[in-house]
C-alpha cells in the first residue's frame, strides 16, 4: 500500500511516467547504428593517416634518390624496413630505379603493398629535378 501512495504522489508530481519498452529499444538501436558509424570512420581515418606516412616515406626517398641518380641497395632495405614498421606488407618496388641515371634523367620510386586487412596502396613518385 505503501508503494501505491508514493506511484500516486509521484503521478500527480508528474515525477512517475508509463513507458514502454519500444521506447528504450529505440534508443538502443539509435545508439548501436552510432557507434558502428563511428567505428568505421575510425578505420578509414587509421588508413588515410597510414597512407600519409607512406607518402611522406615516398618523398623522403625518391629526394635521396634525386641526390645518388637511384634507390641503393642500403636505401632500399631501410625503405622496406620503414614500410614494414608502419604496417605495410607484400611490398614490391618493382619500376623503381634501381641503376645510375645521368643527370637530368627522369628517376622513379614505385612502392605497391597492402596495409590493413589487405586495402591495396599504390605510391609513384617521379624525380622533379628539370633538365
Amino acid at each position: 500500500m505503501d508503494r501505491l501512495k508514493k506511484k500516486k504522489m509521484a503521478d500527480d508530481k508528474g515525477l512517475w511516467q508509463e513507458g514502454s519498452i519500444g521506447d528504450l529499444l529505440s534508443v538502443g538501436l539509435c545508439i548501436l547504428a552510432m557507434l558502428s558509424v563511428m567505428m568505421a570512420f575510425m578505420d578509414c581515418a587509421s588508413l588515410v593517416h597510414k597512407k600519409t606516412i607512406i607518402s611522406q616515406l615516398a618523398r623522403t626517398y625518391i629526394l635521396r634518390m634525386e641526390t645518388v641518380g637511384y634507390l641503393t641497395e642500403a636505401d632500399e632495405s631501410e625503405l622496406v624496413a620503414r614500410l614494414s614498421e608502419q604496417g605495410m606488407q607484400d611490398i614490391d618496388l618493382t619500376g623503381t630505379t634501381r641503376e645510375v641515371v645521368g643527370y637530368g634523367g627522369e628517376i622513379v620510386l614505385k612502392i605497391k603493398g597492402k596495409i590493413g586487412d589487405g586495402h591495396v596502396v599504390e605510391e609513384k613518385r617521379m624525380s622533379t629535378a628539370k633538365n
